[in-house]
């Protein structure tokens, strides 16, 4: 069962706004930018930002594209709550034209939702048009801290980044990560610390990856199961760990081990095969 009640979340929250304020004072820039899913970790991650500079030198990005409008909502919400200045951009349109651009070839068969505007495709196409939209997001957001002399904070959590679950220069591409230390239910703690409203709190986590998209279903978990056994596995304490938990989890940290490795890069030193005749 997680538990929160051994944490100082206000000491939590003042030395994680501590220490955004150094780095951003270190690095030269105005501001922070950051994106507004409408979900708790760019909420807590608004108001850390907030609280370490003010929120005069916050800018949260809304990005939607094809997303629930009620993600936009919270996400609008959230920039109220702690006075930060918002931009919003559709990238919709964006998506649709980069998509349209893509050959079409072998995994890319779908169908479309002439309702909600939307290509839905299956196979392995899913993944990888799932993928785009957090890598858009992420283009978008450099291009405004390079408009706006700002650096770029992400919202991931300790809970995803171990199993790997974000998108590699995506969500992943970013210079500062505030929270990544904290397990999805230290979130939430420091959240309701930080004066996140409760809706946005305990709402269903989403990614916005497609309609009706939720984390928990895509990981096959809820992050309370998750942060339980991803702190057992950490203490080497398994042996009460379900073993088809354990194992999903276990195969989950294996394939994307990638994603938290610096990208292998050849070293003249490294060379020992001989030159062929």
């Amino acid at each position: 069962m997680t538990e929160t009640a051994t944490i100082d979340v206000p000491s939590l929250a003042y030395e994680i706004a501590a220490w955004l304020r150094r780095h951003l004072e270190e690095s030269g820039a105005e501001r922070f930018v950051l994106g507004l899913s409408g979900g708790v970790d760019s909420a807590t991650v608004c108001g850390l930002c907030s609280r370490a500079a003010g929120p005069e030198r916050v800018l949260g990005a809304i990005m939607p594209s094809h997303s629930n409008p009620t993600d936009a909502e919270h996400a609008q919400l959230v920039a109220a709550t702690f006075g930060v200045e918002t931009v919003k951009i559709d990238l919709t349109p964006v998506t649709e034209a980069f998509l349209a651009a893509m050959p079409k070839t072998e995994g890319s068969d779908g169908e479309s939702n002439t309702h909600a505007g939307e290509w839905r495709p299956e196979g392995r196409a899913k993944l990888a048009v799932a993928n785009v939209r957090p890598r858009l997001r992420m283009t978008t957001l450099y291009y405004l801290a390079n408009l706006r002399n700002g650096i770029v904070v992400g919202t991931g959590n300790k809970s995803e980044a171990l199993i790997g679950y974000y998108t590699k220069y995506g969500d992943g591409g970013v210079d500062l990560l505030p929270i990544l230390d904290l397990y999805k239910h230290e979130v939430r703690a420091l959240a309701r610390e930080l004066g996140v409203p409760e809706p946005i709190i305990t709402k269903a986590p989403s990614a916005g990856l497609w309609q009706g998209q939720t984390d928990e279903a895509e990981i096959g978990l809820t992050y309370d199961q998750l942060d339980d056994a991803l702190a057992a596995i950490e203490r080497g304490e398994t042996s009460d760990l379900d073993a088809e938990v354990r194992d999903r989890i276990l195969g989950m940290q294996r394939a994307s081990e990638h994603k938290r490795q610096p990208v292998p890069s050849f070293r003249r030193r490294e060379l020992s095969v001989p030159v062929p005749d």
